[in-house]
């Protein structure tokens, strides 16, 4: 099977300049243009698989540097390439700091230079992708192993976890445009700082008891403790600042907040974090979603709107039920729907768990210390068993 080309987008305020590059590369790129640069960021923020930008730097309103710049932000895996008539040392040393460019060429430059140069800007985006694709595999790979082990040893408080991480990736996918692996890393790791809690608070959490003022500035910490933990570990920069500021109060008047962040300062994979913390506790307590949402609606200053009415969007319209099945019928990616529980009263499996090949033995050999062969598995309207991807 061929390889699909590299997508191109050159972007030159000279329509035959354009059409000229254009008929020469399609060959071997596939070739978007524009004429200017706002019309630039129009198709990076449609196409999001554009792998080279190249851009001429003498454009009127905005000029090759400022564009650079702002498509690094809009596009940040593509490779930039700067192409000017006017090669002066103070226009090449700021398109380098502003734009993060790969490469610097003067016009008029050579078919022969000009392939070459975008070959190498194509051979260096597929290499930024496959780090990219391999750290994001390791790292849910490796999160995920961790969080499972730690289930078993504490269930409640990684139940929490789980059961924040679907609700954190269906808000995500509703608004769109988001980092959804980091977001769903940080909810699988948000609540490791919880080790640190005594287990009587995530108790009266979980029965939705009023805690004293002590208890609930521990639950705040929570994402303190968990950046500290997590700050050995190399390239979890993005994650650690979701995790970090997922208490943060949206609210620009919070006499609280003025030290840290607030408003869009906050990353929105951490504003995201918050409302799904939030709603899965006021659920926990025992509200319907209808409830939890009407409550969060009333305390709106607190969160970004548009994440609020993603939330909105996703639970006030979502039409699941619960069902029973046998265990030995569980498939990985089903969700937990209610906690499984010993004869003892000892928790199990927390609800909200992501069925793995490790939790479905886990069951089996404790089968008989829960005296049942079936679980509660959440399904759709059809009642059929929800797989993550679907829940």
């Amino acid at each position: 099977m061929t390889a699909p080309k590299p997508k191109l987008l050159v972007v030159d305020d000279e329509p035959q300049v354009l059409e000229a590059l254009a008929r020469g590369l399609r060959g071997a790129f596939d070739v978007r243009t524009a004429t200017s640069g706002e019309l630039g960021l129009q198709v990076l923020t449609r196409e999001a698989d554009v792998a080279i930008v190249m851009s001429d730097m003498r454009m009127p309103g905005m000029n090759g540097t400022a564009f650079l710049a702002r498509a690094r932000a809009v596009a940040p895996n593509a490779v930039r390439l700067l192409l000017t008539g006017q090669a002066d040392m103070d226009d090449a040393i700021g398109a380098i700091n502003e734009g993060h460019i790969f490469r610097f060429l003067k016009k008029p430059c050579s078919p022969v230079v000009m392939r070459a140069t975008l070959g190498d800007a194509a051979e260096q985006h597929r290499l930024i992708t496959a780090e990219r694709e391999l750290l994001e595999q390791t790292l849910r790979g490796s999160v995920k192993a961790l969080c499972d082990t730690l289930a078993l040893a504490n269930p409640s408080v990684f139940g929490i976890a789980m059961r924040v991480k679907r609700i954190a990736a269906s808000i995500a996918t509703k608004i769109g445009g988001t980092e959804l692996w980091l977001i769903e890393v940080a909810a699988m790791l948000c609540q490791l700082g919880a080790m640190t809690v005594p287990a009587g608070v995530y108790e009266r959490r979980a029965r939705g008891e009023p805690l004293v003022p002590s208890e609930r500035e521990m639950l705040d910490r929570v994402p303190q403790v968990t950046d500290q933990l997590l700050a050995p570990i190399p390239r979890l920069e993005a994650v650690r600042a979701i995790v970090l500021h997922s208490r943060s109060s949206f609210d620009l008047s919070d006499a609280a907040a003025r030290q840290a962040r607030t408003g869009f300062e906050i990353p929105i994979g951490a504003r995201i974090l918050k409302v799904a913390l939030d709603f899965e506790e006021l659920e926990s307590a025992g509200m319907t979603p209808e409830e939890a949402v009407e409550r969060m609606r009333a305390r709106s200053e607190l969160y970004d709107l548009v994440v609020l009415d993603a939330l909105a969007g996703v639970y006030l319209t979502n039409d699941t039920t619960v069902i029973e099945i046998p265990i030995s019928r569980l498939l990985e990616g089903m969700v937990i729907a209610t906690d499984v529980i010993t004869r003892n009263g000892t928790l199990l499996v927390a609800r909200g768990h992501e069925v793995t090949l490790t939790l479905v033995r886990r069951l089996e050999n404790f089968a008989a210390s829960i005296g049942q062969e079936t679980v509660e598995v959440m399904a759709d309207a059809k009642r059929q068993p929800l797989r993550r991807s679907a829940a």
